[in-house]
């Protein structure tokens, strides 16, 4: 693949500027663990039929991660390694022989059937654990909104069964959630849940620790989980949010509300480390809509950016870690 095709082929060494995109890919390339990706995936992986090979697995494998780093769909995918030449060679594919919408499609539906981005997101938290980027001493939880299309122009004439409406504030969103653990050391993700988006996220929790941690942290939206049925025995400081009205009434200039206050900022600092994620799936995904129809085929999309976004987040350290300059 890259050892054939290299960013530093003659028909870059040109150039004046290398392009954002580019200098993504070559990061992406040194720190994505692909010997562990393929190993995962290479036993479901069909071998071709009828005398028409396969594409290799490590070709199919780059698109479909380029289709998540860069919002492409099925079509515009295909048309993009036409279009584009380093996205052809990050894929180690030529224009002779580029997989149509329908192949991309099929690899991942391959993926979704057999569970394969949970499986991503623990090959890659085990090659960051391994390099100690993620020390799972303590857990952040916290949930975001993804919307969905609310509109009915469809051939059901319908919006997705799957996915509900919710009220923030004032304001009300129609789509999914995804629920998300992360190491409070790290930042990195750990755990992720998608749900519709009417599910409260304080019913999430339990599928979100790993059972190691020994402090779990979360905004004023889980006042009450430590009294839940499925956390009774569960040795962990529960670190939560007060809401602000069980100490305003001390009023703003008495002691007691500036100790208070001061707390809260502490547990505040902490937890920002959860917002990370949310930013790079959101802004440096552009991931802030769902692209599918039913939780199944979201979810794998979910689950797969945040194992891409845990990569995105380490990657200085692991360049750093591998003696190599960054770009």
């Amino acid at each position: 693949m890259m050892t054939q095709l290299t960013f530093a082929d003659a028909e870059y060494a040109g150039k004046r500027k290398q392009t954002r995109k580019e200098l993504f890919l070559i990061e992406m390339d040194r720190v994505v663990p692909w010997k562990g990706l393929i190993a995962l995936i290479e036993p479901h992986y069909p071998k071709g039929e009828g005398g028409r090979p396969a594409y290799p697995l490590m070709a199919m494998l780059r698109v479909h991660l380029m289709q998540n780093w860069f919002g492409y769909s099925d079509p515009a995918m295909e048309e993009a390694l036409y279009e584009t030449t380093i996205l052809r060679q990050f894929s180690g594919l030529s224009l002779e022989r580029i997989p149509d919408e329908t192949t991309i499609l099929n690899f991942r539906r391959l993926l979704e059937k057999h569970d394969l981005a949970t499986g991503i997101l623990g090959v890659i938290n085990d090659y960051l654990g391994d390099r100690g980027l993620s020390l799972r001493q303590g857990t952040l939880v916290d949930a975001t909104l993804i919307h969905a299309p609310s509109s009915t122009k469809n051939k059901d004439g319908k919006r997705d069964p799957e996915m509900h409406q919710t009220k923030k504030g004032n304001q009300y969103y129609f789509g999914a959630k995804a629920h998300i653990g992360v190491d409070d050391e790290s930042g990195l993700v750990h755990s992720v849940i998608v749900t519709a988006a009417n599910v409260a996220d304080v019913i999430q929790v339990d599928k979100l620790l790993h059972d190691a941690e020994n402090v779990v942290c979360a905004d004023a939206g889980y006042t009450g989980v430590e009294k839940r049925e499925e956390h009774a025995g569960r040795e962990v400081i529960w670190q939560i949010a007060a809401r602000r009205s069980t100490y305003k009434k001390h009023g703003k200039r008495s002691a007691l509300y500036k100790a208070i206050r001061k707390i809260e900022k502490a547990k505040a600092q902490v937890r920002s480390k959860v917002e990370h994620p949310f930013r790079v799936i959101k802004r440096q995904f552009g991931y802030t809509k769902v692209r599918f129809r039913g939780l199944v085929k979201n979810t794998a999309q979910t689950v797969t950016l945040f194992a891409l976004s845990n990569l995105w987040m380490a990657r200085r350290q692991l360049l750093s870690a591998a003696g190599e300059v960054r770009p």
